[in-house]
C-alpha cells in the first residue's frame, strides 16, 4: 500500500474518532495520538506540451455524440484545470459563456470557487449542448453537463479510462485527467502567469501545492542557462584577453 494511500485511510480514521469523541460516543480519542506518515511531494510525471495536447484533442470521433462529449471534456480540463471529480459534477448552468468563467462548486475542501474558460473550450461545450447532450440525456433531466451513452452522470473512473485511453493513442505516454490538469499549469507559468494565479485556478489551499509546478516550468529556466552559462552550447564564447573573462554572456 503507498504511503498517499495510507494517509488517506489514517486521516479518515481519525477523523471519525475526533467526532467521536467530540459527540461522547466514545471516552477516549484511541487514534490522537497516530501520526499520518509524511507523503513526500512528487514532481508531476505526465506533463504534455501544448503540441501533444492539440493532437490528443484531435482524436475523438465528432461525427458520434460521445466523441464530440470527449472532446468538449478535454477541452474544459485544459482550459481550466479543474479536477476530474469536479468536472463530472458541473451542471449545465456552470458555464458562464458571457463573463467567461466557470463555477466549481464543492471542490476539494468544499469549496467553491469561480475561475476563467477559454473561448475555445465555450465554444465546445456549445456544440456539445447543441449536437450531443440531447441524444445522450434520458428523462428526467437533472442538469448535469457530461452524461453518459445511457444518460447517466459520468464516474471520475469512467473518464480516467476515456481520457487515458486518449492521450496513450495520441502520444504513446501515461496519463489522464491529471495530465491535463499538469500540463496546463505548466504552460501557463512557462507563458508568464503567477504562481498565485494558478493557485486561485487549481482551487490549492495553500501556495505550497501549486510550487510544485515551478519546478516542472523550465522553459524561463533553461533560457537563463543557454544565456549564461559558458558550456550550454557548441558555440564557443569570446574570452577578454585583458580580464580573462567569457564575453557576451549577458552579465
Amino acid at each position: 500500500m503507498s504511503l498517499p494511500t495510507q494517509a488517506g485511510y489514517l486521516t479518515a480514521v481519525k477523523g471519525l474518532f475526533r467526532w467521536l469523541a467530540r459527540t461522547n460516543r466514545v471516552l477516549l480519542n484511541p487514534a490522537a495520538e497516530i501520526t499520518p506518515p509524511r507523503v513526500e511531494r512528487r514532481l508531476p510525471r505526465a506533463i504534455l506540451a501544448h503540441a501533444e495536447v492539440e493532437a490528443v484533442l484531435a482524436l475523438p470521433d465528432l461525427g458520434d455524440p460521445v466523441g464530440l462529449r470527449d472532446r468538449a471534456i478535454m477541452e474544459v480540463l485544459y482550459s481550466t484545470g479543474i479536477r476530474r471529480s469536479e468536472l463530472c459534477r458541473l451542471r449545465v448552468g456552470d458555464v458562464d459563456p458571457a463573463r467567461g468563467v466557470l463555477l466549481v462548486e464543492q471542490g476539494k475542501g468544499g469549496r467553491d470557487r469561480i475561475i476563467p474558460i477559454g473561448d475555445r473550450a465555450i465554444a465546445w461545450v456549445d456544440r456539445y449542448l447543441v449536437d450531443a447532450r440531447p441524444r445522450l440525456v434520458s428523462e428526467p433531466d437533472l442538469g448535469i453537463l457530461f452524461l453518459t451513452v445511457s444518460g447517466d452522470d459520468l464516474t471520475p473512473d469512467h473518464l480516467t479510462e476515456r481520457v487515458g485511453r486518449y492521450i496513450r493513442a495520441a502520444t504513446g505516454k501515461q496519463g489522464s485527467c491529471h495530465a491535463l490538469r499538469h500540463s496546463m499549469a505548466t504552460l501557463m507559468l512557462d507563458g508568464g502567469a503567477d504562481s498565485r494565479h494558478i493557485q486561485e485556478m487549481l482551487g490549492h489551499a495553500g501556495l505550497a501545492t501549486t510550487e510544485i509546478y515551478t519546478h516542472v516550468s523550465i522553459r524561463n529556466l533553461k533560457a537563463v542557462h543557454n544565456a549564461t552559462h559558458p558550456a550550454a552550447n557548441n558555440t564557443p564564447r569570446p574570452i577578454d584577453t585583458d580580464t580573462g573573462e567569457i564575453t557576451g554572456s549577458g552579465r
